[in-house]
């Protein structure tokens, strides 16, 4: 399977033309043994490094392609942030021409900032469908405590081997489907977005991701019995919403409230004496499933304006001993101008019937429990390592961590 960026360039019935840096996304088993053709194909000539982690290098199935330089970082604690940033500057020669990441998010999200930093290319070489972000402009960073999302560089082309994708651990794959249904909620609140104050919305962008969506739904039952046809869609649906953020500019189309709570989680605030090890598209999935439920408990209101106040973001006696004194002001700067700054509640009241009907089309929790049951993914706040009783704190200061208009954010104007 081949996805040819250049049949999604040019002008789009938006009235934007859309560009995009990746050329190529090749999902076939066996294709990192062509390395070589596809950097012939895209003229990339000079020194390249590979940048793995210790646990892709030594995996089943693995390849090493010949290169000039070789890093591998230790996996144990390995996180997307200047650590790792640090530790991939200082090992790399000045002479590399081009990267070359091998491996899954963390390693990904490394290389492309590291990319960037060096003003080089990089090719993708995902080794577990574990994520969406292979294809992304930007990288999702933790970043001294809090999540960001930095500037990087997309790679040139992708070779998404299923020979290796396949024999990678399962809970990677059932991670990667977690991220994928998070796409659920995310389209909702970007619809919501546009109903709500006219956020640019392309309707070609939101038919890419909801087809990223359905591939892995369709297939996502085959994972556990190991059916390549079901890692080659899941692998799919993941390069697919990836190359959607990158015609969008961001992460919009795939990034909604379910993110904001995984970040939160993430970012682990002052008043969060806990630590998550979960992957990042297990903390989505099971953000998704929160979301679905508050989602369509809002919308069972028929008459909002009983229930409508002004919008008001929470004050910095809330913010403060709830993030701690390291991560409040990076609060505030992520949140200026706030993006509800303009939203009335008049605004709120003549969109709400179209925001009713946004919802309906989201699965209920209880559908997506079902489906995640079926699947063995992971579905409560306990399977992630967080405590139940957090769950309302994870509600009300989630979309804090993110400025982008979702419904969760848009809550904080409805009291019930």
């Amino acid at each position: 399977m081949i996805i040819d960026s250049a049949k999604l360039n040019g002008p789009c019935s938006c009235g934007r033309s859309h560009e995009m840096a990746t050329k190529e996304a090749v999902i076939e088993p066996g294709c990192m043994k062509r390395l070589d053709h596809y950097t012939a194909k895209y003229g990339l000539t000079g020194k390249r490094a590979a940048i793995y982690d210790e646990n892709t290098y030594h995996a089943k199935n693995g390849i090493h392609p010949p290169v000039d330089q070789e890093i591998i970082l230790n996996p144990e604690n390995l996180h997307a942030n200047e650590i790792a940033v640090g530790m991939v500057q200082e090992q790399l020669a000045e002479d590399i021409d081009y990267l070359i990441a091998i491996g899954s998010g963390t390693i990904h999200d490394t290389t492309r900032y590291c990319a960037n930093q060096r003003g080089i290319p990089f090719i993708s070489c995902p080794t577990a469908a574990s994520v969406d972000g292979f294809c992304s402009t930007v990288c999702a960073m933790t970043w001294k405590g809090y999540k960001k999302t930095m500037p990087g560089v997309a790679p040139v082309f992708v070779l998404a081997d299923i020979d290796i994708i396949k024999e990678a651990p399962l809970h990677l794959a059932l991670s990667g489907a977690g991220d994928i249904f998070g796409k659920y909620t995310a389209l909702a609140d970007w619809e919501v977005a546009h109903a709500l104050t006219g956020e640019y919305l392309c309707p070609e962008i939101e038919r890419m991701t909801r087809e990223a969506v359905e591939a892995v739904t369709s297939c996502c039952t085959g994972l556990t019995a190991k059916e390549e046809k079901a890692f080659e869609q899941l692998t799919y649906g993941l390069i697919l919403s990836g190359l959607a953020m990158q015609l969008m500019g961001n992460s919009r189309p795939a990034s909604g409230c379910e993110h904001h709570i995984s970040h939160l989680i993430e970012m682990g605030p002052a008043a969060f004496p806990f630590r998550s090890d979960a992957l990042h598209g297990e903390k989505v999935g099971v953000g998704t499933i929160l979301a679905s439920r508050i989602y369509h408990e809002l919308a069972g209101i028929e008459d909002i304006r009983p229930y409508v106040h002004p919008y008001a973001f929470p004050s910095p006696a809330e913010l403060e001993p709830f993030y701690g004194p390291v991560l409040f002001p990076s609060v505030g700067e992520e949140n200026t101008p706030d993006c509800m700054k303009d939203v009335t509640p008049d605004m709120l009241i003549a969109a709400w019937p179209k925001i009713r009907e946004i919802v309906s089309s989201i699965p209920t929790a209880e559908e997506l429990d079902g489906l995640y049951r079926k699947i063995g993914a992971k579905r409560t706040l306990e399977d992630i390592q967080v405590p139940a009783d957090r769950l309302e704190d994870l509600l009300h200061f989630s979309p804090s961590a993110r400025n982008r208009l979702t419904l969760m954010r848009v809550r904080w104007m409805i009291s019930r």
